[in-house]
């Protein structure tokens, strides 16, 4: 949705015009600073997509100021460094310091254009990078071809066509940062950032300049709010923001501005906000855990993400991707899941929804042997889960007496007639249970030795 922001500096006004004259044409925003001093304000107003940066300078040259950006982890924006009394040894050091390239004057309209736009990709691919490590295996989009999931899908994409803030809810795991990367790639927003901000993970010492960002004398930190100017940023367990954080960014919605840490001017933003909560948003409110004005600004247009277990009929496609998934981008082997095991998942609650699914798919991929992934397999890999979790979908803890028994028995003799390929003699023999008994209590249960036999095939 915004331009690309270029900064030039050069003390050369002939040169800022020309150049800027050139990148205007092409479609990007051009700000120009003749002098170190002017070029720190500019920045410090706003943070650029890219610097076109003079080695000469009469106050201070470029690479002091390159320097001076690039103080810790090099520089936030890709710079490109212009001279026309160059040398190796200077191209050298600007590299060092992390300049992206180096052209020299007279300055080429061509060569100008392609290393502008060659250090922009490179910037994005770089933060599209990071966040694929931060989030590996990320559906691309809300997977399945269920009623829910498909009514999920069209409602993303009719909401991702405006610019409205959005409030996704949805049980833990159940796909809500796929979700809000679906409706910012559908947006037009897409060729912009997509900020992610887990506000659980922040402290409450950190959170104002990790989000807000930070001006420390000369150097100037930009935080996430920034990071995502023109395209969107994602507010990741947005119960959990602090107040003061809270109270600082309804401003900043308000306003379309903000003050930096210990900033003294302004910074103006354009972003589209989408927040996410696992938990009872509105009871939040209630108990003065979140700013009412807030969640009134982030609650315009409310998504809930269907659990799981609500649109089971997904699993076998969800399952298929992650095996995928899996097998080619971490080596693992390709397992085939029976039709049993199949079934077995997909009459699983899952508790913690998509993530716990993927973990289980996992697993089963690294600890299984043989080709297949049979019924056992998945028993082991949710009583595994279970033990680590502290759940108790297994064992029934929650349940009334009676309905935890049948619960064990069901699954105990379920496994019993796998086990002995579905003879009912062999399985009294193994039980201790009387033959007619036996068929009694499957019955009563409403299981089908021949059902049984029949899934695991």
């Amino acid at each position: 949705m915004n331009r690309e922001f270029i900064l030039v500096v050069d003390d050369e006004q002939d040169i800022c015009s020309l150049v800027q004259e050139i990148l205007e044409d092409e479609g990007f925003e051009v700000v120009v600073a003749e002098s170190a001093d002017a070029a720190r304000e500019a920045r410090r107003a706003r943070k650029p997509d890219l610097v076109l940066l003079d080695i000469w300078m009469p106050d201070t040259d470029g690479i002091t100021l390159l320097k001076e950006w690039s103080e810790n982890s090099g520089p936030d924006t890709p710079v490109i460094m212009m001279s026309g009394h160059g040398s190796v040894e200077t191209a050298v050091e600007a590299t060092r310091l992390g300049a992206y390239d180096f052209i020299e004057k007279p300055l080429s309209t061509a060569k100008l254009l392609l290393t502008v736009r060659r250090a922009l990709e490179a910037a994005q691919l770089r933060l599209e990078n990071i966040e694929l490590m931060r989030e590996t295996q990320a559906v691309s989009e809300p997977a399945g071809h269920s009623i829910a999931i498909q009514k999920l899908r069209d409602q993303a994409k009719r909401v991702a066509k405006h610019d409205t803030p959005v409030l996704i809810t949805g049980e833990s795991g159940c796909g809500k940062q796929v979700l809000a990367r679906f409706i910012h790639e559908h947006s037009p927003r897409s060729a912009a950032p997509f900020v992610r901000v887990p506000l659980a993970a922040l402290t409450d010492a950190n959170s104002s300049a990790e989000f807000f960002g930070l001006e420390d004398g000369e150097n100037v930190h930009y935080g996430s709010l920034e990071q995502a100017n023109g395209g969107t940023l994602f507010l990741e367990d947005v119960v959990d923001m602090y107040a003061t954080v809270q109270a600082r960014l309804l401003s900043a919605i308000q306003h379309r501005s903000f003050l930096r840490v210990d900033g003294v001017k302004p910074v103006q933003i354009n972003v589209r906000i989408i927040a996410a909560t696992s938990r009872d948003i509105v009871k939040a409110v209630k108990a003065g855990q979140m700013r009412d004005d807030l969640y009134y600004h982030l609650n315009v247009v409310p998504i809930e993400v269907p659990p799981l277990r609500n649109h089971r009929e997904d699993i076998p496609e969800l399952v298929e991707y992650y095996v995928n998934v899996f097998a080619n981008k971490e080596n693992l082997p390709y397992r085939k899941f029976s039709v049993g095991a199949l079934n077995r998942l997909r009459n699983y609650s899952w508790p913690g929804n998509i993530r716990e699914l993927k973990n289980v798919v996992q697993r089963l991929l690294i600890l299984g042997s043989g080709d297949d992934v049979d019924t056992s397999d998945i028993d082991a890999a949710l009583a595994s889960a279970a033990a680590q979790s502290g759940s108790s979908e297994i064992h029934g803890l929650d349940l009334p007496l009676k309905s935890a028994r049948e619960r064990f028995e069901r699954a105990y003799l379920e496994h019993q007639l796998r086990m002995a390929g579905g003879n009912v003699s062999q399985v009294a023999t193994r039980s201790g249970l009387e033959r007619t008994h036996l068929y009694r209590k499957l019955k009563s249960l409403g299981i089908d030795p021949k059902a049984v036999t029949t899934i695991d095939e």
